[in-house]
């Protein structure tokens, strides 16, 4: 019979501090998936479709490559889904997509409240400030061992912006400036990605006019902060019917 939470990538930096925030929401945790070797107090089972077997729902913050997978493994096994995997393709998220038909799919790229407040007002800061006037500019670093730029939540500030604008991002998204690139864009939105120590995350959405600048920061001092949210969004999910929920849902904020 399936009972409790499951963690995949539970031997990691993330899933060490879920297994901490499951353990103080007071929920069960059946085990866990890790790779070959992996060292961790809890069970660890074979792979997902195991794990979906044992559990009614798993928090995942393992890597895009895994998605595709996960994402059938669960949806056949009927096991609601907290995704918070960043630096998903189109094809990885028509999957996610695909799974919510089946199943409970809380999917967000930051599961901290202040973020997610963060994207709010993003988007009201957007449709409020006309892009011909207002320059869209989005910085984040993180530390170095992160391996997708821009991060997951500067693209979901990114998406934001332009839902408030009315535009799709990918039309209007200008990243990595390099070399001689002429004269920005105007309505575009701008990414820069810096990497470098241990930085857990900062975001600043900054709106630049002739006039004035306005600054939007989050600043992430521990990963607990998402793995808090995440566990909320978990016990949140747990009997929802499926579809597709983020982290706007389960805040309430929409």
């Amino acid at each position: 019979m399936k009972h409790g939470f499951g963690i995949a990538g539970i031997a990691g930096r993330m899933g060490r501090v879920l297994v901490e925030e499951v353990a103080a929401a007071g929920a069960p945790l059946s085990g866990g998936i890790d790779r070959p070797g992996s060292v961790t107090d809890a069970t660890l089972l074979p792979d997902m479709a195991a794990l979906a077997a044992a559990c009614e729902l798993v928090i995942d913050f393992t890597h895009a490559s895994t998605v595709q997978a996960h994402a059938k493994a669960l949806a056949e096994d009927g096991t609601a889904w907290v995704l918070g995997t960043t630096g998903l393709s189109a094809e990885d998220e028509a999957a996610v997509a695909v799974a919510a038909e089946r199943i409970a799919v809380v999917y967000a790229p930051n599961f901290s409240p202040g973020v997610n407040l963060m994207l709010a007002l993003a988007e009201r800061m957007a449709a409020a400030l006309p892009p011909a006037t207002y320059d869209a500019e989005i910085v984040e670093m993180h530390h170095r061992q992160k391996v997708d730029a821009p991060s997951g939540t500067a693209i979901g500030i990114g998406r934001a912006v332009a839902a408030g604008r009315g535009v799709k991002l990918e039309d209007v998204m200008d990243s990595g400036r390099n070399g001689h690139t002429g004269a920005r864009i105007t309505g575009h939105i701008g990414f820069a990605a810096m990497r470098g120590g241990q930085v857990v995350g900062e975001h600043t959405l900054l709106f630049a006019s002739g006039d004035e600048h306005i600054a939007l920061t989050h600043r992430a001092f521990d990963r607990r902060a998402f793995a808090a949210g995440a566990v909320r969004a978990a016990l949140w999910a747990r009997g929802k019917p499926a579809g597709l929920y983020t982290m706007m849902d389960v805040l309430g904020m929409r």
